[in-house]
This record gives structure tokens, C-alpha cells and sequence, in this order.
């Protein structure tokens, strides 16, 4: 996101603040530690959703995508980490919050559409190094991760789309899933199925 200015980044901000502060590390040391480099950064206002601010780092959103039976998750290939993740990527102005930046990642990368009546729960916090490239510095990824259930299987085949799997749970160490991947897609399993939210 180009740095933002207005009250539509003001109320961005805002919201994100109170979801942090709300979120509960559940005893995990480096979660606490995530939640409070992001409520530092929250404190430069609108910088923190600019792309371009690189110290210390910028706000991304991802998503833990559930299968509509729960039994799968959505995986990326990240190419400049050279790893499986879950889709994500930076908010953008046009982005009405941070979950809904996290959802337009999520079709962009893949293709897939998460169901609108089920709520977006924010699952998990991660602060990660992001290396150096040819266009930018080595700079900290701010993430705020989602958790969305799918409207089906159907993956896309355009546009921004990079290589992404459905993964059964108990296959996700094939992927080399790492601890806050592991402990965000817990939660989202623990969240209430959508049955239950309507």
C-alpha cells in the first residue's frame, strides 16, 4: 500500500490496534513478542501499511483458507522464500480492512473464493525477515493472519496465480510447515464451524 493518508487508513489502523491488543498469545513467548513489535509499529500510524517503509517493517495480511469440510488448508509456493506458506501478501488502498486484505490475496494468488457469510477470525501474528532483493532491503513482514473457510475446491489458472495446493492436516510437515503456521491453523480448526457462525 502506497503511504496512505485520510480516515479510511486512520480507521484501518484502528481496527487492526484493537484486534492485536485483543489477540491472546496463549502462553506462546514469541507470539507475545510479535504482538508487541506490531503494536509498536501501529504507533507510526499509516506508515505501518506502506510497502516502502522498511524499518521496521510494514503490516501484511494471510489467510488460513479451510476446505468447506475442513479437512484441507490452502498452500502457496512462496518463490523468494522457497517455502509453502499460506496465501498473503500486502494491503493495498483500495482494501476496506485488513481481513478483506487478506481475502483479495487469497483469490489473487490462487484463485479461490472464501464464503462472505462465514466471519474472518484473526488466528494468528508473526513478525518475519523478509531478504533482500534487487528492489528493496531486508525488512520485517508485519503478518496478520485470518482464518476463512472456502466456498469450494476450485483453484485458478491466471493472472497473479502461483503454484497452490490443498493440503490434508495431518500432511502439513511434508511442507515444512513451521511453528506459527502449525499454532494459526490450530486455532482456525478450533474456531466454530460454519454451521455454527449461520
Amino acid at each position: 500500500m502506497p503511504r496512505a493518508s485520510g480516515a479510511h487508513a486512520v480507521r484501518l489502523i484502528d481496527e487492526l490496534r484493537r484486534a492485536v491488543e485483543e489477540f491472546d498469545p496463549k502462553g506462546h513467548r514469541d507470539v507475545r513478542l510479535a504482538r508487541r513489535r506490531t503494536l509498536r509499529l501501529l504507533k507510526l500510524a499509516t506508515s505501518a501499511l506502506d510497502r516502502r517503509h522498511y524499518d521496521p517493517g510494514h503490516v501484511t495480511a494471510s489467510g488460513i483458507v479451510l476446505s468447506p469440510d475442513q479437512r484441507d488448508m490452502l498452500l502457496v509456493y512462496h518463490r523468494r522464500l522457497d517455502r509453502w506458506l499460506q496465501p498473503g501478501g500486502h494491503v493495498e488502498r483500495t482494501d476496506r480492512s485488513i481481513a478483506g486484505a487478506a481475502m483479495r490475496e487469497v483469490f489473487e494468488e490462487t484463485g479461490v473464493v472464501t464464503r462472505h457469510d462465514v466471519v474472518p477470525r484473526m488466528v494468528g501474528i508473526s513478525v518475519h525477515q523478509i531478504p533482500q532483493s534487487s528492489r528493496e532491503p531486508a525488512h520485517l513482514h508485519h503478518d496478520i493472519v485470518w482464518r476463512f473457510v472456502a466456498a469450494n475446491t476450485r483453484l485458478g489458472t491466471n493472472g497473479e496465480r502461483q503454484r497452490a495446493v490443498w493440503c490434508r492436516m495431518d500432511e502439513l510437515e511434508r511442507y515444512d510447515a513451521d511453528a506459527p503456521l502449525l499454532r494459526s491453523v490450530k486455532r482456525a480448526l478450533a474456531s466454530p464451524s460454519p454451521r455454527d457462525e449461520g
